[in-house]
């Protein structure tokens, strides 16, 4: 038997069990069902358990736990293989938009619905078929790499106690390699691995000048206007080319490889079809690059949201007391959210006019960004072990979006590697979130072929 056909043989029971976790309603950003989300990480442990990992364990946090689980190779000198998810899933409002009840999976054709499908327990459990169908393709009792299974419990909330966790076992976590399941390709017929992920940081400024609010006749023109000055901050941001103006901003940017670039060029990229996803007329940004390398691999700098003075019903001519705005910046490697806190504050800082004072807090230490070596040979096995899965060339791809993988990287001093078959017409974080049942049988295909190939490719 090969390991299509065991995959395909084991579907229906993989499906079955897949849909059990998915009506598991672990809202990890919701205090009502922090219950929920411990009831799913004992049931992934008694899964993993039944899967056949000897080491099986959950890993208590100051919020919600963690699922580890370790299946040492026969060989005790193979590589180590760290295999990240998370078993929480998004919030499911509104609820009224939803085809089907969000925690009651539904099968139709070859979509999986329900909470978390895609994002991420489809995913991480792919892992669990495709190593079974290793061991019964090989007939051995061990697989050729040890592996690792690491399986968070508060993504969807920001990870605030994973660092802290990482670093507590940092020794039972050590490994050659880190591959991460929780992420996407770019479409169904162009599978693909992604090689980079943006970090980010945010904060809200705050502008302030008079203790009240003023009559605009008897002081306007006279005395300095908190919004007209948060707008001419917010404007300052950028310059003509649309780069960001804060001094320092690229200092530590990494540009990507003219063969990346072309990698990515190459990709069937309908920018008029983008465009009406985005409901947007135009593309804009930083001059001299596409759109995808605008959301991908460039840094940016965005107003989320900006009040100020009157906004309700009619008029009321005043000079506000007060000017407000949320601003967030997407990260490139290889800057450091702190270091571009610290650049953004002096730049707003700077610019304020006499007589107004500013407040800037920055959300937390922000997240940093991370990519992949195209090069290396962790990568480059685990691209072959997906083309032999698909039967085609696999593309590359980066992602806007960000996660706690460079944590991962740096604390376990590990390269990554991004192994997924999620899509963007997933519907992750919104309502009626799918997954592509035929998709996750060639994850777990891919990964039956991922360790072999690193049993022997991480070795030389």
């Amino acid at each position: 038997m090969d390991a299509r056909s065991y995959i395909e043989d084991n579907r229906d029971g993989f499906i079955a069990a897949l849909g059990e976790w998915l009506a598991i309603p672990s809202v990890s950003a919701d205090p009502a069902h922090h219950g929920d989300v411990r009831r799913s990480a004992d049931w992934l442990a008694d899964h993993l358990r039944a899967t056949g990992f000897p080491t099986v364990e959950v890993w208590e946090t100051a919020g919600m736990p963690t699922v580890f689980a370790e299946w040492p190779a026969a060989d005790p000198t193979a590589p180590t293989v760290v295999v990240y998810g998370h078993h929480d899933v998004q919030p499911v409002v509104p609820v009224q938009e939803w085809d089907t009840d969000p925690f009651t999976p539904t099968v139709r054709g070859d979509q999986l619905h329900g909470r978390g499908a895609s994002d991420d327990k489809g995913q991480v459990l792919f892992h669990t078929l495709g190593l079974r169908a290793n061991l019964a393709v090989s007939g051995a009792q061990a697989p050729p790499v040890t592996i690792k299974l690491l399986v968070e419990g508060e993504e969807e909330s920001g990870s605030p106690h994973f660092a802290d966790l990482l670093i507590r076992h940092r020794d039972r976590l050590a490994c050659d390699v880190v591959v991460i399941s929780d992420t996407t390709m770019w479409d169904s017929d162009t599978p693909s691995m992604c090689v980079g992920m943006r970090g980010l940081t945010d904060c809200q400024i705050d502008v302030y000048g008079p203790e009240s609010d003023l009559h605009s006749g008897s002081f306007g023109g006279a005395v300095p206007n908190p919004a007209r000055a948060l707008a001419e901050l917010l404007a300052g941001l950028h310059d003509e080319q649309g780069r960001v103006a804060v001094q320092g901003f690229y200092d530590e940017v990494v540009e990507i490889s003219a063969a990346e670039r072309g990698l990515l060029a190459e990709l069937p990229f309908d920018e008029a079809a983008w465009l009406r996803t985005a409901n947007s007329p135009v593309a804009a940004g930083e001059a001299g690059y596409s759109t995808l390398e605008r959301v991908w691999v460039r840094p940016t700098a965005e107003v989320n949201g900006m009040w100020s003075g009157h906004t309700g019903a009619g008029s009321k001519t005043i000079v506000p007391r007060s000017a407000h705005a949320k601003l967030s910046f997407r990260l490139v490697p290889d800057q450091d959210p702190l270091r571009i806190q610290e650049r953004v504050r002096a730049h707003l800082l700077a610019a304020l006019p006499e007589g107004l004072r500013a407040e800037i807090d920055f959300t937390g230490p922000g997240v940093r960004p991370c990519a992949s070596d195209l090069e290396s040979t962790a990568v480059q096995a685990a691209r072959e072990a997906m083309a032999k899965a698909f039967g085609t060339r696999i593309r590359y791809t980066r992602e806007g979006g960000s996660g706690p993988e460079a944590d991962i990287a740096d604390i376990l001093d590990a390269p990554l590697v991004f192994v997924a078959v999620g899509l963007n017409s997933d519907r992750i974080h919104a309502p009626n979130e799918k997954v592509e049942i035929p998709l996750l049988l060639k994850g777990a295909e891919s990964v039956a072929y991922l360790w072999d190939a690193y049993a022997t490719a991480l070795r030389d």
